[in-house]
């Protein structure tokens, strides 16, 4: 059995913006429960349930180390207690949130860059490189190297993710792909939904380990910590 696993950031379960994610994507990524559509104006639930599909099955979250499988002679309890020393060595700190469309999708983001941030997420990305095995020639055709930069494909092929360091951005996806002709639509659900939440601060003082169980298996949350406890 293949299993993966990814270094999130993600709020913890009773805080109010994962209440606020679990409704609007119909799943919970901690106890794993599905949830029934929101009530959405102009928006039904079929077309709910397709721009929502690859956010649900990941869970609610802002990748920092993309999904990987163990290296030969790693485990997962290894994985785990380097997790645990790695979040007790961090600090926290805020981030202020925006509501974005980046191309196609939708997705809380920074609304100004943070050096805390950026730090935070290059030591994920190093701390657990150990542990991540080379990605198979199926994973790595799945980024689409020949759309990427050069930079890009060149952080794809030292770390197994294009999106790291210098072309990091911190997005916590909401939906997929919409139409064009939709995205007003989705735009302004979206800003209802999540209006207590845009403009405003939101402390980045956990982590979270997820767990793809096999390919194709729905994200759960495997183990998640505070920020230097």
């Amino acid at each position: 059995m293949i299993v993966r696993y990814a270094l999130y950031v993600a709020p913890p379960e009773d805080h109010p913006l994962s209440d606020s994610a679990r409704t609007w994507l119909g799943r919970d990524a901690f106890t794993g429960a599905t949830l029934s559509p929101p009530a959405l104006d102009r928006i039904d639930a079929d077309s709910w349930r397709l721009w929502t599909a690859d956010p649900r099955r990941y869970g609610f979250h802002a990748t920092i180390k993309a999904p990987f499988r163990l290296k030969d002679g790693q485990d997962k309890a290894g994985l785990l207690a380097a997790f645990d020393t790695f979040c007790r060595n961090q600090n926290p700190f805020r981030i202020k949130l925006a509501l974005a469309a980046i191309g196609p999708f939708f997705a809380l983001i920074e609304a100004e860059k943070s050096e805390a941030l950026a730090q935070f997420a290059a030591a994920v990305v190093t701390g657990f490189e150990p542990f991540r095995a080379p990605l198979s020639e199926a994973d790595y055709a799945r980024r689409r190297p020949e759309r990427l930069s050069d930079r890009e494909r060149a952080l794809l092929d030292l770390w197994g993710y294009p999106y790291v360091f210098d072309q990091f951005q911190f997005h916590m996806s909401l939906t997929g792909p919409v139409p064009q002709e939709r995205q007003d639509d989705v735009y302004a659900a979206l800003k209802g939904h999540f209006d207590a939440f845009i403009g405003k601060d939101l402390a980045i003082s956990h982590l979270a380990l997820f767990e793809e169980p096999e390919p194709g298996a729905d994200f759960r949350v495997l183990a998640i910590r505070p920020l230097g406890l």
